[in-house]
């Protein structure tokens, strides 16, 4: 097995690693959008039925991008 092969393995068994961290991290920015304050929501555009909405789904659903 050449290095890159390694490397590409390497890659492959850590993967489910980095959507466990990008759960978590989706789950802490949706926290925190519910605490928000009305002046927050409105400086980034949102209402806060929008942001409460998005931080009711769960930590599984993540955002395409």
């Amino acid at each position: 097995m050449t290095r890159i092969d390694a490397l590409v393995s390497d890659f492959r068994l850590a993967r489910p690693r980095f959507s466990f961290l990008r759960m978590f991290s989706v789950m802490e920015e949706r926290r925190r959008l519910a605490e928000m304050s009305d002046a927050q929501l409105d400086d980034i555009g949102i209402t806060r039925a929008e942001a409460l909405r998005e931080a009711r789904r769960p930590f599984w659903n993540l955002p395409a991008a």
